[in-house]
This record gives C-alpha cells, sequence and structure tokens, in this order.
C-alpha cells in the first residue's frame, strides 16, 4: 500500500482595481496536485495549461518546496508529482501564487509540518512578494492583508460573500514582471490619497455585500490600471459591453490581460453567453468564489503485484 496526497488550491484574482497588491479573491478555478513518494522526483502534467516540457530542477514547485523544506530543516523525501490546471499561465488568475501554495502544502503534507493557515500565507506571501493571490488560495474568499515595517503580515479573511464573477481570458499572456513594468516610480501626494481612498471604499463595500458600490469603485483605480491598460486587449470595450449587460464594475484581473466582472448570481449565466458572442475569441467563464482555500486528502492506493 502507498499513500497518495491529493492537493486542491484555488486561483485567484487580486486588486479587484484599486486593492494593488492587498486584496485577493479566491476563484472556483484549481490547480490539483497528486503526490506520492518514490525513488526520484518527477512532474506529470495533465493540462493544456501547464508546460509540455518539464525539467524538474526548475520546476517552481520543485524549488519553493526545496526552499520551504530547508527553512525548516526537514527531509523532503523524492516526490512523483501528477498536476492538474484549469489556471492558464501567465494570465493574472494566479497561477503562480497557488504553485507557491502547492509548494507549501505538499512540504506540509509530507514532512507533516503541520502548518497553520498563517503559517503558510507568511511563507507564501514572503516567496511570492505580497499578500493578495497567496493568501485568497490558502485561506478562501476574500482577503485583505498588509505588512507592517516589522515584517508582521496581518490579513482578513471574509468568507460570507454571495457575489459572482464573469472572468474574460483573451489567447495572449502577460507576464507580472512586464506589467509591473508600466507603472510608474512614485505618485503625487494627492493623487496617492485619493487613490487610497478608492481602496477604502472597496473594502468596506464588499465587507457590507453592497456590490453596486463596490463595483464603482473596481472601476475608480488610480494605482495600476491607467498605466496598465494599453497592455491589455479589448479593455475598454469589455468595460462598456460588461456594463451595457449588468455588470456592477470590471477590473484587470491582477496584472492581467484577463478581465474579470463583478455581477449578480442570478445573471452571471446569461451575461457570460451574450458576452462571448460579442468576444468570440475570448474564453468567458462564470466563476464562483472558493470558500475553502487549500485542500488535501488522503488515500492509499495497493502497488502490490497483482
Amino acid at each position: 500500500m502507498s499513500k497518495v496526497w491529493s492537493i486542491s488550491v484555488p486561483g485567484s484574482t487580486a486588486n479587484l482595481g484599486p486593492g494593488f497588491d492587498s486584496i485577493g479573491l479566491a476563484l472556483g478555478l484549481y490547480l490539483k496536485l497528486d503526490v506520492s513518494l518514490q525513488e526520484k522526483w518527477s512532474f506529470v502534467h495533465h493540462s493544456e495549461h501547464l508546460p509540455a516540457e518539464v525539467i524538474v530542477e526548475e520546476h517552481l514547485i520543485y524549488k519553493v518546496a526545496q526552499q520551504v523544506a530547508a527553512q525548516y530543516e526537514v527531509a523532503l523525501p523524492t516526490c512523483k508529482v501528477e498536476m492538474y490546471s484549469e489556471l492558464p499561465l501567465a494570465r493574472g488568475l494566479g497561477s503562480s501564487a497557488s504553485a507557491i501554495v502547492a509548494a507549501i502544502e505538499l512540504v506540509n503534507v509530507v514532512c507533516d509540518l503541520q502548518l497553520s493557515a498563517y503559517d503558510k500565507c507568511v511563507l507564501a506571501s514572503e516567496i511570492e512578494g505580497h499578500p493578495d493571490n497567496a493568501s485568497a488560495s490558502v485561506c478562501g474568499g476574500l482577503t485583505i492583508g498588509a505588512t507592517l515595517p516589522n515584517g508582521e503580515l496581518h490579513l482578513l479573511n471574509e468568507k460570507n460573500l454571495d457575489a459572482c464573477f464573469a472572468v474574460f481570458i483573451p489567447d495572449v499572456e502577460l507576464k507580472t514582471s512586464e506589467a509591473r513594468k508600466a507603472l510608474p516610480n512614485s505618485y503625487d501626494k494627492a493623487y496617492a490619497v485619493h487613490g487610497s481612498s478608492y481602496a477604502n471604499l472597496l473594502t468596506a463595500a464588499l465587507l457590507k455585500h453592497d456590490y453596486a458600490l463596490a463595483g464603482k469603485f473596481m472601476e475608480a483605480d488610480l494605482f495600476h490600471e491607467p498605466f496598465r491598460a494599453k497592455l491589455i486587449p479589448n479593455y475598454e470595450l469589455i468595460r462598456k459591453l460588461a456594463k451595457d449587460y449588468g455588470a456592477y464594475g470590471t477590473a484587470i484581473s491582477g496584472a492581467g490581460p484577463t478581465v474579470i466582472s463583478l455581477i449578480h448570481p442570478s445573471k452571471v449565466a446569461n451575461f457570460v453567453k451574450t458576452m462571448q458572442q460579442h468576444l468570440p475569441s475570448y474564453d468567458i467563464k462564470a466563476v464562483s468564489i472558493d470558500s475553502l482555500g487549500v485542500q488535501t486528502t488522503v488515500h492509499t492506493t495497493n502497488t502490490s503485484a497483482k
């Protein structure tokens, strides 16, 4: 008998407009791993969203897992990792953050570290560089995170949200590093104050379940969308069409190029159908909010000869 750990990690959207590098939301699109022990490391990809060629030593999950094991001074056994993903790479749906969280969970369960959700968030945020996508993938639901000057991470997690989203996924990639190059090095004080106030109102509206107000502030960002808009295919067209067909608001998902609309659950199916007619080259999906975060189940398989 051999043990298999099945790890499920939700993808995520970040920012929701003005919540730059601090607001994350777990989405019902998943990265899944089946992990078993074997004599040498191997990765098997079972999704069109994952690279066909695999070099173990360059694999993000392998590198993060080794980093976490070294940090906790544990011996990480060699593993076979079978991967399934609903998250296209470099599209702003948290593919790298979900892989980081998956790697942390792999070490956690295989080495029995018994990490808390907060421990996982701290690790993932340090590796990712900010808490938005990573904390959402760990915790599920809406997460709002900030790190104090002393390095202490604080998170607010809200799972009770009755909203739904539609994502517009184009057939082009945009790496976060490239999207960050479009941003200014500094902001005028008055400009930054306005941007911060918009993030505050977005947060308050989401927590009060005032989605119409949240939608207004999703579209009021000053920190990144004005500078990244030119990198996002059909940015203005999608925002206009989405508003015409009932969306509360639309924003770039993470660094893009995916765009995400907030919409009432009762309207999302017709909304997606209608928008697909206007944008046939896009993969447009209704996505729910994942409320569970990273999950692991353990089962055994019979490996004896027959």
